[in-house]
């Protein structure tokens, strides 16, 4: 606990029995509840953390899933039919139940999911507990023995100290990023974190894909958690949850961290393509919701008018390539027709990219 508000750590953990305890025994005091997510392991993950359970003596603070109910009155319907799709909700995630004998005291709690959902899953499960328990800052730290913990505090302290709703360490400000991050995945990192930037509207992110971040209670209740992507595209999926819903982030410099603790299990060249899909679909989704039906605002327009002018301008763009060849001729009037739609669509396009960046800078903390 720092600044009397509550702290935890959400650790997804599949196949992690080498790394778990190091990862846990890590973790600094000031963390209340460390909260892992065993994904339906195959080793003895989950055996390691419940042995650890028993080991430890029971914190003297209690925490617990808030029962308080909301008793209806002519002024909270609001209230009550969120709170009944509050529990509702319970059933769209992974089956899944809590090892511990004693849950409200102890510091490690272990949650097993009854089949393998997914890294974001695993976090959904985690954010959901944090959030019923109404934990004020989470953070969340892979398992596998990637992520220094000494940098936990930077990470939480604009949660708890400035009010931010979501932070993310960047560990490609760090001087020796260039040499530390293997090649591939430097390249793969550019590649989505600027295709995340145009999605989420958060443009000033620098490094979208690390997984070593901190959320505060406003924002977990803000998105749908059990709607979090269940792979890893879920870093992605996130930012652009918490732009619909107008939360604040914050980026720490951390250090890149490789060939320390479990390889990493990510395949890049099978993650870019379908994180590219999931931000494709995330793009409009953001475009609809935040700037039609929640606040209308005119790069609504002047995106689908810079991507149809585009789209129109397709046909004279191949008898463009076309006339290259050459026995086909190009006429002039569809060369003056072709630069036209291609300035006049990528002047929109470039304008409605300025308009939003200027409207989610407000987002954006330094």
């Amino acid at each position: 606990m720092q600044n009397n508000k509550t702290i935890a750590v959400v650790v997804p953990a599949f196949n992690e029995e080498t790394q778990i305890l190091d990862v846990i025994e890590s973790m600094p005091d000031y963390v209340d509840r460390i909260i892992v997510i065993n994904d339906c392991s195959t080793d003895k993950t989950s055996k390691v953390v419940e042995d650890y359970i028993k080991k430890l003596s029971k914190t003297e603070e209690s925490i617990k899933p808030n029962p308080n109910k909301v008793h209806a009155t002519r002024f909270n319907r609001a209230e009550v039919v969120a709170q009944e799709l509050n529990e509702k909700e319970l059933a769209l995630y992974p089956a899944h139940e809590i090892a511990n004998e004693n849950p409200d005291r102890d510091r490690v709690i272990l949650i097993n999911l009854k089949e393998n959902s997914g890294v974001g899953t695993a976090i959904a499960v985690g954010y959901r507990w944090c959030r019923d328990c109404e934990i004020n800052c989470t953070a969340v730290m892979a398992g596998d023995g990637q992520m220094d913990p000494d940098e936990l505090e930077s990470i939480c302290k604009p949660v708890i100290e400035e009010g931010v709703d979501y932070v993310k360490g960047n560990r490609l400000s760090h001087r020796s990023a260039y040499f530390v991050v293997p090649r591939i995945r430097f390249f793969g990192n550019s590649v989505l974190s600027l295709m995340t930037k145009i999605a989420s509207g958060y443009w000033h992110v620098s490094d979208t894909q690390t997984g070593y971040t901190a959320i505060s209670l406003e924002a977990l209740r803000a998105i749908r958690l059990y709607d979090i992507y269940p792979s890893y595209g879920c870093p992605n999926d996130i930012l652009v949850k918490l732009n619909i819903a107008f939360c604040t982030i914050k980026e720490i410099p951390i250090k890149p961290i490789y060939d320390v603790g479990e390889k990493s299990k990510m395949k890049i060249f099978k993650v870019i393509p379908r994180i590219s899909k999931l931000l494709f679909k995330a793009f409009w989704k953001r475009l609809y919701i935040k700037y039609l039906f929640r606040d209308f605002h005119p790069l609504f327009l002047l995106y689908h008018f810079a991507f149809l002018i585009l789209l129109v301008n397709i046909p004279f763009f191949i008898q463009v390539v076309r006339s290259l060849s050459p026995n086909i001729e190009l006429t002039t009037q569809s060369l003056i027709i072709f630069v036209f739609l291609t300035i006049s669509g990528l002047q929109s396009l470039f304008f409605a990219m300025w308009m939003d960046m200027m409207d989610n800078e407000r987002l954006q903390k330094n």
